[in-house]
């Protein structure tokens, strides 16, 4: 009896000392930020994120990251749940069903501190999900404030070192989203960024024509990264003064592209194309990349699982790439599927894209050549292209895609990134056109996606609206705007 009494304080000890050693966890999320921004992606002006760009000479730098939905908040609920949006309810700006595991309960049952600092009700999509920590947008600075982040950062650290548990540390600078840094009208509590930038140096991408309305905004934009930047730094000084930085598994996101026209809130490329840097010390090689496999943060929480060795829940959608952050390799790892259900305002404009290294394939059921979609992205830039547009066909057909879409699209992502040249109908692709159809349509049968069935009658539009408002409910028509000409192909 002496021997068992031993034999399982032994094994009460081993637990402890096994969760003494478990890594913590710092995910830095960034609001609506374009991956190339970043130095080390190609950025310009190069000196624009000198802190992230220190960093990644630190980390594993992914060339095929991607968000699963390029909205904030259902961004954010495919992070907490581990699953797409139509498997846990959150499929827009609305919670996530209670009965779907999430990653903060979960870790908190495994002995974990948990912590959030900014977009806390986006990135909290159940009531029951309840952080340890937590400081929001208001006593942040409006979010944009370095200082204050470091500040908080340090008091979290402390009560994790305090407690003597590993921790989760959710960390969201709410820039750059907009309204973006005008250094003439910050907001209340803002922080002005360490550096400045003009219309002059600016790189326009290629998604937007380069007009100076378009120049003037995105310079605007600029000072905001280079805050976000900002209070990336300071965190990470909060991390490494607080000891804990050696065995902290750090990972750099945005949660959707850029707020302007043909990014955000969008299946394009550069609606989801996320940058993701991973530090581990001891574990990740410093200054590596990983251009092969593609990764999503519906990969996250299975992958937090895997390092952390807690016993996660079933019926995650995602897939751990721990061994990749290990500098090893994982077969099957060659698409991403992304796509949109409701956006702000509760409008319903449900998107489905497959993308592979080449490819890209988006099926809108929302488009129907009179529905004219808007988003609260839109901005001076849009105005800028509304006024050259009267003058300019190019760019009115660019507004006319944008505000009506098509059904179909499909890009040759290779050459053609900024998906400027709609394929959908070109016979030479018909082959590869079939081979991603079918991988999503896999997909939504493994998923049990509601717009299957308005895919596989893509061809019937009133077959197509009764599954819309069979899933959304009866449809929410945005404004509208007289029509002009309405594209049905985007080619030239």
């Amino acid at each position: 009896m002496k021997k068992f009494f031993i034999g399982i304080i032994l094994a009460c000890n081993t637990i402890s000392l096994a969760a003494a050693d478990r890594p913590n966890i710092l995910l830095f999320t960034a609001d609506d930020l374009h991956a190339e921004s970043l130095g080390v992606y190609g950025g310009k002006p190069t000196d624009l994120t000198p802190n992230l760009d220190a960093f990644a000479a630190e980390s594993l730098l992914f060339g095929k990251a991607h968000v699963n939905v390029a909205i904030c908040a259902p961004c954010r609920a495919v992070i907490a749940t581990g699953r797409y949006s139509h498997r846990s309810g959150a499929m827009g700006f609305m919670p996530a069903r209670e009965d779907v595991p999430d990653i903060v309960t979960t870790l908190k049952a495994a002995g974990y501190h948990t912590g959030i600092l900014g977009k806390v009700g986006h990135s909290t999509p159940k009531k029951s999900m309840q952080w340890d920590y937590a400081f929001d947008q208001r006593d942040l600075g409006n979010g944009r404030n370095p200082e204050l982040y470091y500040q908080r950062s340090q008091v979290f650290l402390k009560e994790c070192q305090a407690a003597k548990k590993p921790f989760y540390f959710m960390v969201n600078s709410h820039d750059p989203h907009r309204p973006y840094c005008d250094p003439d009208k910050l907001t209340k509590g803002a922080a002005m960024p360490s550096r400045i930038y003009k219309p002059e140096e600016v790189e326009v991408p290629g998604f937007l024509p380069d007009l100076p309305g378009v120049r003037a905004e995105l310079a605007t934009y600029l000072n905001s990264t280079r805050r976000l930047d900002d209070t990336f730094g300071k965190v990470m000084q909060a991390l490494d003064e607080s000891g804990h930085a050696k065995n902290t598994l750090v990972l750099f996101i945005t949660d959707n592209g850029i707020a302007v026209p043909f990014a955000k809130c969008n299946t394009w490329f550069h609606s989801s194309h996320s940058p993701l840097l991973v530090r581990w010390p001891g574990v990740i090689k410093p200054g590596t990349r990983d251009d092969k496999h593609f990764v999503s943060v519906v990969d996250f929480f299975p992958t937090f699982m895997e390092a952390t060795q807690v016993n996660g829940p079933k019926g995650l959608d995602g897939r751990s790439f721990f061994s990749l952050l290990k500098g090893q390799s994982q077969q099957a790892r060659n698409h991403v599927f992304t796509q949109i259900d409701s956006k702000a305002g509760g409008a319903a404009v449900p998107m489905r894209c497959v993308q592979n290294e080449n490819f890209g394939y988006i099926y809108n059921p929302f488009s129907d050549g009179k529905y004219w979609y808007r988003n609260n992205n839109e901005g001076k830039t849009m105005e800028a292209m509304n006024e050259a547009a009267k003058t300019d066909p190019s760019i009115q057909a660019r507004v006319d895609l944008f505000r009506y879409r098509v059904p179909e699209e499909f890009y040759d992502l290779k050459n053609d990134p900024n998906c400027l040249h709609n394929l959908i109908d070109e016979a030479g692709y018909a082959e590869t056109l079939q081979t991603l159809q079918s991988k999503l349509v896999a997909h939504m049968k493994k998923t049990k996606d509601p717009m299957l069935s308005a895919f596989q009658s893509r061809n019937d539009r009133a077959k197509v609206d009764e599954v819309l408002e069979a899933t959304y409910g009866p449809r929410k028509m945005d404004r509208r705007k007289p029509k002009t000409v309405v594209k049905k192909k985007n080619k030239k």
